[in-house]
């Protein structure tokens, strides 16, 4: 395909924009991705805003808003079709409300100080875009001179990148939300198939205006040659799935983790997750791919590894235990809040410990069974983070190698202090996270 072969030729793109300081807003940060149609009965900016001072109070940073535009109608899939047809860029989805619905909800969470991002889709078109009208020579065509798509994506169309004038409008869309709206960035749908050569552009241009963060779905390292500051860590998840699938072990995920991790640059921020939309709706996680007390050791790597920009998806503090639709409303029942306590407890260590700021250092810990075992520090300073894990269906009896100056833990989920963690019993799917006691945390 001629955008993965752009693709491909650009993988070594200029990196001094690269290297740029990521936002400030985002260091030790988190992402909640809101699934707007599905959150409440209402399925509207309104409704969902009435969850923000919630979510604020278990410690989540940045709203990630699923796409947001209207729908096309031509092709549509299912009775509400796919965010991801997006029939115009520059306004919102009555479904979900007014812009200056939107606005507000922007309003609220800035007075918390929270940020929100929102989904893009440069990659393609809805199959009604106006575009496919008054400018046709935008879209990539077949062989009969037909705009294409990909697989069986049949509500959309696909954009020419080779075309200057479709990258000019393209980023003259993304600079109306920066404007318009006041968001705080932007995640972006397909990333990998758009050239290298774009976002360098893209991104330059747009983070002259004011500092934004930029998520890419794609686990592909020059993306963040390209300006971008965090990416998916879709092969890291898929070996995650089958350790808690009992079909791997520990150590051919560490093999995985150093592979990837060698291949991208020095302060590449990461994506881990137990669940995002397409996981979910698609491949039934978490309910399925971790089960039970399965997910539990999984979402406390994702919030405390190394690089990780963690994501925790619509509901799954509740937890929503089923595949939610993608085409048809089908409402989320907050009820119970049953995993509330845990993320919160994990995202405000996480927001106020400095141990997982960019400048903390990172070490695997030795352990005396490496195929179940999984253990790691975090440090900065004074401040210093264990994390223990089983990543296993047995018991296990914990002998951890930890060399330095004797000190005093708190466990985060217990409250129990320890003057020794260097032994300890974990049941299976076990997990551990010693706080290091100091002035700070005494307060």
């Amino acid at each position: 395909m001629k955008k993965i072969i752009l693709l491909a030729t650009v993988f070594f793109a200029v990196q001094s924009f690269a290297q740029q300081k990521h936002p400030s807003f985002m260091q030790q940060g988190n992402i909640y991705e809101v699934n707007i149609r599905q959150y409440t009965p209402e399925g509207t900016f309104n409704a969902f805003a009435k969850h923000i001072p919630r979510l604020k109070k278990m410690g989540v940073q940045t709203l990630w808003l699923m796409p947001i535009q209207p729908i096309s109608i031509y092709g549509r899939k299912g009775t509400l079709g796919s965010y991801y047809a997006v029939a115009d860029y520059t306004s919102v989805n009555p479904e979900f409300g007014t812009m200056n619905d939107f606005n507000n909800l922007i309003k609220q969470a800035h007075a918390l100080g929270m940020k929100v991002i929102i989904d893009y889709v440069p990659n393609h078109s809805g199959a009604d875009h106006p575009w496919l009208t008054t400018h046709p020579d935008f879209y990539e065509k077949d062989s009969t001179g037909k705009p294409t798509f990909t697989a069986d994506w049949s509500d959309t169309r696909e954009l020419n990148f080779e075309n200057r004038e479709m990258q000019d409008s393209m980023i003259n869309t993304m600079k109306f939300w920066v404007n318009k709206t006041k968001i705080d960035g932007f995640r972006v749908d397909v990333a990998w198939g758009v050239p290298n050569t774009f976002w360098t552009r893209c991104l330059q241009d747009l983070k002259s205006i004011r500092p934004l963060f930029f998520l890419a779905e794609a686990d592909d390292a020059p993306l963040h040659n390209a300006g971008f500051d965090a990416t998916y860590t879709w092969r890291e998840y898929n070996v995650i799935k089958e350790v808690a699938a009992g079909k791997k072990d520990v150590t051919y995920l560490d093999t995985i983790f150093n592979t990837i991790d060698t291949s991208f640059m020095k302060g590449a921020w990461r994506l881990y997750f137990t669940s995002n939309h397409d996981e979910n709706s698609w491949n039934k996680a978490d309910f399925e791919t971790m089960p039970g007390i399965i997910h539990a050791p999984f979402a406390v790597l994702a919030l405390t590894y190394n690089r990780t920009m963690p994501l925790i998806y619509s509901g799954q503090e509740e937890p929503v235990l089923r595949a939610l639709q993608f085409f048809e409303k089908d409402p989320i029942q907050f009820n119970k809040y049953e995993r509330a306590s845990f993320y919160t407890a994990l995202l405000q260590l996480r927001n106020s410990n400095k141990a997982f700021g960019e400048k903390a250092q990172f070490k695997r810990l030795s352990v005396n069974n490496p195929n179940a075992i999984m253990a790691y520090q975090r440090v900065f300073e004074n401040d210093k983070v264990v994390v223990v894990l089983n990543l296993s269906n047995k018991a296990q009896v914990v002998q951890l190698e930890l060399n330095g100056q004797a000190s005093k833990y708190k466990e985060l989920f217990t409250g129990k202090q320890f003057s020794n963690i260097q032994n300890s019993a974990l049941p299976p799917w076990g997990y551990q996270v010693f706080v290091k006691m100091n002035e700070a945390i005494n307060r």
